[in-house]
C-alpha cells in the first residue's frame, strides 16, 4: 500500500516535544448524534478514599482544583464520573475529578496493550493468522476485519488496533507475543512498573470482563508512557489508512479504507475536530460507557485529558474532553497543581542537565523525529484536515523529577 494512504496524521504542529460482567464492546452501532439517547443514570457516589499516588488530593472524592488569579472556572457541564487534566511534559495535574476511581476502562486499555507489546514485535514481521487466534474475541467486539489463513504485517495489525480498535488484531498480536495469558501478565507487570496501581488487567483488548478496572489517572500514565515511543505516536495520530483485504489467486491483494474512531481527530458524527489533537485512544462498552484519553498542543503547551463515563449524549466524552482541553490551555500558569503524573519506578530522574542542555536535547529529538518518516502531518482546523510540514508528536523523553508516589492497596 502507498505511504500516502497508510499514514494520515492529525497533529497540531510540525515539530512537537517529545467490568465487570461480559457484554458487547465497541462495535455496537454508532448512535445518531442528531437524536442522542439521553441517559437517566443516577450519578453513583465515588469511593470515600482512593489511591494517593501522585498526591494526597488525588485520593479525595470530588473535583480538585486550585484556581489562582485570572484562572478560568472549570466547565460547568461536566458529567464524567472521573476525569483528569495534566501537562504532558511536566506531569503536573492541573485539575482532577475522582482521578483514582477504579472503573471499567473499555478500549482505552489498548494504550497499555500497545505500550507493552509494541516494542516486542518488528513492524515488518509477516504473520499468517490461525483460526484459534481469533477464537477468544468477545461477541460484539469491534473488529478491523482480520481473517484466518491470510498474511498480515505487524504494522497492518497495529493500524487495526489504533484506528478501528480491532479486538481481532489485538488477539492476533497477543498470540504473536506468546498468547493472551502471557500478554495479560505482561500488561499487568508493565502497569505496576508505571505505578498505575488502580489497574487490574483481565483481557488485553479492554473488552468487559469481571474485575477489569483502571482509572483516569492510570489511563493518562499509559498515554504518557506510550507517547515516548515513535511508533505509538505514529499509530495513534493516524487518521486514515488502508487495510489488507481479500487475496485472490494470481491477483494483487485487495485493500479497504479504515478511519480512526477518534472523533476529535476526524470530525465524525457531528463532533468538531479539535485543533491540535494528536491522539490517543477512545473506547465504549456496556459497563464502561464511553472513555477517552486525548493529547493536544497549543503553542509550546501539551496537555493530556482523560474522561471516563460521562452521563449523556453520543458525543459527550469528546465534548467534555474538548472543554477540559480548552480550560487547561487557558488555565496553564494560573493554577496550582493538585498532583502529578509519577514517573515509572525504574526511571532515572536524578540528572536532567541545565535548561540550555535540555533545550538542545529537545531540538535534537525533534530533528530525529522529523527525519523518521512518520508521514504528512495534518492539523485539524474548521472541520478540514489541512496539510502542514512533516513531523511528529514527541513527549519529553527525560522523565522530570517528582515524587515517586505512594503505593495504595487496591479497593
Amino acid at each position: 500500500m502507498s505511504a500516502k494512504k497508510t499514514v494520515l496524521t492529525a497533529l497540531a504542529a510540525a515539530l512537537l516535544l517529545p467490568a465487570l460482567t461480559a457484554g458487547p464492546a465497541l462495535a455496537a452501532p454508532m448512535p445518531d448524534p442528531k437524536n442522542p439517547v439521553k441517559k437517566t443514570r443516577k450519578q453513583p457516589a465515588p469511593p470515600a478514599s482512593m489511591s494517593t499516588v501522585g498526591g494526597s488530593l488525588l485520593g479525595k472524592p470530588g473535583t480538585q482544583v486550585k484556581l489562582g488569579p485570572g484562572a478560568p472556572a472549570l466547565p460547568a457541564t461536566l458529567s464524567g464520573l472521573s476525569w483528569i487534566v495534566a501537562d504532558a511534559e511536566s506531569g503536573e495535574v492541573l485539575a482532577a475529578h475522582n482521578a483514582h476511581w477504579r472503573l471499567p476502562p473499555a478500549s482505552t486499555l489498548k494504550m497499555l496493550f500497545a505500550d507493552t507489546v509494541l516494542p516486542t514485535l518488528p513492524k515488518n514481521q509477516v504473520h499468517k493468522v490461525k483460526d484459534e487466534e481469533l477464537e477468544g474475541v468477545g461477541a460484539g467486539s469491534s473488529l478491523v476485519g482480520v481473517k484466518e489463513d491470510l498474511d498480515y504485517t505487524v504494522h497492518d495489525l497495529w493500524l487495526g488496533v489504533f484506528l478501528r480498535s480491532g479486538n481481532d488484531a489485538v488477539h492476533v498480536l497477543s498470540a504473536m507475543n506468546g498468547g493472551v495469558e502471557k500478554t495479560v501478565a505482561d500488561m499487568q507487570a508493565h502497569a505496576e512498573e508505571l505505578q498505575a496501581l488502580d489497574t487490574h488487567v483481565v483481557s488485553p483488548d479492554g473488552y468487559d470482563a469481571p474485575g477489569q478496572v483502571s482509572s483516569a489517572y492510570d489511563l493518562t500514565l499509559f498515554a504518557r508512557s506510550g507517547l515516548q515511543k515513535k511508533d505509538f505516536r505514529e499509530y495513534c495520530a493516524t487518521a486514515e489508512a488502508e487495510f489488507p483485504g481479500e487475496q485472490k489467486p494470481g491477483k494483487p491483494r485487495d485493500h479497504f479504507a479504515i478511519q480512526n474512531t477518534n472523533r476529535l481527530m476526524t470530525g465524525a458524527y457531528g463532533v468538531n475536530p479539535y485543533k491540535g489533537i494528536a491522539g490517543v485512544k477512545n473506547g465504549n462498552t456496556t459497563n464502561a460507557g464511553a472513555t477517552f484519553t486525548g493529547v493536544a498542543q497549543r503553542g509550546s503547551r501539551k496537555l493530556l485529558v482523560t474522561v471516563m463515563n460521562p452521563a449523556e449524549g453520543a458525543n459527550a466524552v469528546y465534548e467534555e474532553t474538548a472543554a477540559l482541553l480548552d480550560w487547561g490551555f487557558a488555565a496553564a500558569g494560573k493554577v496550582t497543581p493538585v498532583g502529578e503524573l509519577v514517573p515509572p519506578k525504574s526511571a532515572d530522574t536524578s540528572s536532567l542537565g541545565s535548561p540550555a542542555q535540555s533545550h538542545e536535547q529537545e531540538q535534537q529529538a525533534a530533528a530525529e523525529q522529523s527525519s523518521g518518516g512518520v508521514g504528512t502531518a495534518l492539523a485539524v482546523a474548521g472541520g478540514v484536515l489541512i496539510a502542514i510540514a512533516g513531523g511528529g508528536f514527541v513527549v519529553n523523553r527525560r522523565w522530570p523529577k517528582g515524587r515517586r508516589g505512594r503505593r495504595a492497596a487496591h479497593d
